[in-house]
């Protein structure tokens, strides 16, 4: 070849290559491009999961969405009609179905089966009376768990004619959230429910696996429809390892004590007669008094103020009251035959329910074996007559215990959860105030009982709880959420 040949040839060749180079180029280009946009659009679609130290920053920051709570709290206390308790085969039993269905369409973007992280269960022991279960699972073992359980889907009725607003829908004033539920206990499956549906778009990467556990049929007696049935059939063993957080109490401090209440009746027998004649009858409205009175010192003899209660910050000791008294139907001229007077006891939970009923029974049978050493109301009031040949005719008292019997608990000042809850409160409050309250919740006993550690909490207020014109605090609910995303932080 000649050289010019040979020079034409390289030029083309520098040409060939020169191409091939831009082409292989934009190749590599376009398909970085696509990559980037295909990673785009994915992390569009899915945040991806953070490290430890970036989700307890981002826990630290999680501020309540508002707008969610307020609009799924909205469609709750829409509900609240069907959701009134007094009980199975009384004038109300509610529908908790009806609740759950608005929680639901929250949650449905986060569920598993739609690719999110939270494994959602609907569990039914009545028709249309569910409860559910939401689990956000953490990396550890099957110790690390932290658990949310007690708010419950159903209410007390409500007396449309005595509120100032509708209890049946939402009212916002300002800060204030009125209706039916917003304290006890709707508004604390609205929050529940709005934190864990933000923890999974946040997607924290917890050490701890998270249970929040909505219940049905806590305001009035269904066996095994609620979280009794849910513990009986074994669907909360896996709380059991870590701390259970009861979130149903109020005003934002841990509730480290409640009381025993113990409903009784105590019935007096006398002898009916002319009002004009005392001596010839057997007043027993006299007869109950007096015996009350006795049953009560003998009470307090046996259940006196003691130094737990003072520790754990209780307002009063143990305590039996009369609250109620019926008799006989008759003319106001007559001495009543009959008379029942009925009360409660409320025990703290330092004492023994079996020994009280014990003690109380024994005194009962003590009045009995010597009515007349009971103090005598004149000089004509008499426990035992004796009509001229004629038995004698003997007052008697009997005791009945009520239906109503709730035991009260001592939460564990120890647990580790109690102070990480104080710490909590305290970063957001500026400082936990724990107290105990002589009032009762059901079902914690119980579940204390069966071995889990339970905590009470609240955001709710003490001063609305089953009241007209019920309302809670937005800011406290906001507040709320920053205390138990700071608490799951807490845990890791």
């Amino acid at each position: 070849l000649s050289c010019c040949q040979h020079q034409a040839i390289n030029v083309g060749h520098s040409l060939l290559t020169s191409n091939r180079r831009q082409r292989l180029a934009s190749t590599t280009r376009a398909r970085r491009h696509a990559r980037t946009k295909v990673t785009s659009e994915e992390r569009s679609l899915k945040a991806p999961e953070m490290g430890v130290s970036d989700a307890t920053a981002a826990l630290h920051s999680l501020e309540l969405n508002e707008e969610r709570f307020v609009g799924l709290l909205r469609n709750l206390i829409g509900e609240v009609e069907h959701l009134q308790n007094t009980g199975v085969g009384t004038a109300y039993v509610p529908q908790e179905d009806l609740a759950i269905k608005h929680v639901l369409e929250v949650l449905a973007p986060h569920r598993t089966e739609n690719g999110g992280s939270l494994e959602v269960e609907h569990v039914t022991y009545a028709e249309g009376r569910g409860n559910l279960i939401i689990k956000y699972p953490g990396t550890g073992t099957a110790e690390d768990v932290l658990s949310f359980v007690g708010s419950h889907l159903d209410v007390v009725p409500a007396n449309a004619d005595a509120w100032n607003v509708d209890p049946f829908s939402l009212t916002v004033d300002g800060d204030k959230l009125y209706g039916r539920g917003t304290t006890d206990c709707l508004g604390h499956v609205a929050l529940m429910t709005t934190l864990f549906s933000q923890l999974a778009e946040l997607k924290p990467a917890l050490k701890t696996s998270l249970t929040c556990v909505f219940i049905a049929s806590e305001e009035a007696s269904g066996p095994g429809i609620g979280v009794d049935g849910l513990v009986a059939e074994g669907r909360l063993d896996h709380c059991k390892p870590g701390p259970v957080v009861w979130v149903d109490c109020a005003d934002s401090q841990p509730c480290i004590g409640t009381a025993g209440a113990i409903t009784w009746h105590l019935t007096a027998t006398g002898h009916r007669f002319h009002s004009g004649l005392p001596h010839k009858g057997i007043n027993a409205i006299e007869l109950g008094m007096e015996a009350v009175s006795r049953v009560q010192s003998k009470f307090y003899q046996d259940f006196p103020a003691c130094e737990k209660e003072r520790e754990y910050k209780f307002i009063t000791c143990s305590t039996m009251k009369p609250t109620q008294v019926r008799c006989a139907p008759g003319g106001l001229n007559q001495i009543p035959p009959e008379a029942t007077i009925s009360g409660d006891v409320r025990l703290t939970p330092f004492y023994d329910v079996g020994a009280l009923k014990a003690s109380i029974e024994a005194e009962v049978a003590a009045i009995n074996a010597d009515i007349e050493k009971l103090p005598m109301r004149g000089p004509c009031s008499k426990y035992v007559i004796r009509p001229d040949g004629s038995e004698p005719i003997v007052g008697r008292v009997s005791l009945e215990w009520g239906d109503h019997l709730l035991t009260g608990i001592a939460c564990n000042l120890e647990s580790p959860a109690f102070k990480l809850m104080c710490d909590a409160i305290a970063e957001v409050k500026g400082k936990a105030e724990p107290y105990s309250l002589t009032g009762s919740l059901p079902l914690v006993h119980e579940m204390q009982s069966e071995g889990f550690d339970i905590q009470l909490i609240g955001f709710g207020l003490m001063s609305t709880y089953h009241a007209d014109n019920e309302y809670c605090s937005l800011s406290d609910m906001k507040d709320a959420a920053k205390i138990l995303s700071r608490l799951i932080a807490k845990f890791g």
